[in-house]
């Protein structure tokens, strides 16, 4: 896909990414994965993103993303599929590279590995990875990778398939600054954990949409919360938030990852052999898991 029609797609709807299916012994499950995505298609995303956070790409091998994009590229239908991408910059620019072969429309990339590193160095190791590859790209700002306006403007100028800001920061000071001064140049995601929970805020900030990650296990209630706020229905919003989105931030919140976890917890109480987490991640305990099932079931379609 064209970076720029791309851009537009991001742009248009509600983003999400699928959690990468395991067997019991950690393998990369991909009938279980095409089926889930399969089904996720069905419903109005405007695009999923494959080994991305939630899909756990941290837990990857680099050769893993190639066919799991190819995976989701085989399931998605019509879907875009975005890959996730991510770690030091020749690792990176090797995932990207896999990526683009196996399908994906453009790739999103997330914080590098483990260092903290200056301006220079983000703007390098950003436009090393865009200049590698024909399709588009996304910047994940948060943790230790985190783009000022003048580097990101640098990138604007300097790359032309940077086509997309996301930003899981919650620093709305500097993302309105972002979003003013880089206007229609980018497409602006939210990428807050629980994106719903900030969703708001970030939509007065000027991003137009955001990756749901409990899209994953209940697809029909994401969309309605999506509607609702790109249609101004605040009441709407507030119910759901209280009926659900507070109620999975408890749990998402009784243990590190779980973020994560609960996720590919909700997805297999419907139905769909997710498998378990990857360490360095744990699964829910049973009592968590009948939380989770019972948050479920108070918001089946």
């Amino acid at each position: 896909m064209d970076p720029n029609t791309l851009k537009d797609v991001l742009g248009s709807g509600l983003l999400s990414f699928p959690v990468t299916a395991f067997s019991a012994d950690g393998a990369f499950n991909p009938d279980a994965y095409e089926k889930h995505v399969s089904w996720l298609s069905g419903y109005e995303a405007a695009a999923l993103f494959a080994a991305g956070g939630t899909g756990e790409l941290f837990s990857l091998r680099p050769e893993e993303v190639g066919p799991i994009v190819k995976s989701a590229k085989a399931a998605a239908g019509a879907t875009p599929i975005v890959s996730g991408c991510g770690y030091g910059t020749e690792v990176a620019k090797g995932i990207a590279r896999d990526a683009e072969k196996a399908g994906a429309d453009g790739i999103l990339l997330l914080p590098h590995y483990l260092m903290d590193a200056p301006q220079e160095g983000l703007f390098q190791h950003v436009k090393s990875v865009c200049d590698a590859i024909g399709i588009g790209v996304m910047v994940y700002n948060r943790d230790n990778s985190v783009i000022q306006p003048e580097t990101l403007q640098r990138l604007c100028d300097a790359c032309p398939n940077l086509i997309g800001f996301k930003d899981g920061t919650g620093d709305i000071g500097m993302v309105r600054q972002i979003t003013a001064t880089m206007g229609d140049r980018l497409t602006y995601l939210g990428g807050m954990p629980t994106a719903e929970l900030f969703a708001e805020s970030y939509l007065a900030a000027g991003f137009t949409t955001y990756s749901s990650a409990v899209f994953n296990f209940v697809p029909h209630l994401s969309v309605r919360f999506y509607k609702a706020l790109r249609a101004g229905r605040r009441d709407e919003c507030e119910t759901i938030l209280k009926q659900f989105f507070y109620p999975f931030m408890a749990i998402r919140n009784r243990s590190k990852g779980y973020a994560v976890s609960a996720v590919k917890a909700g997805v297999r109480l419907r139905g769909f052999e997710a498998g378990p987490v990857r360490p360095p991640l744990v699964d829910l305990s049973p009592e968590e898991m009948s939380m989770m099932a019972k948050l479920i079931e108070s918001v089946s379609e």
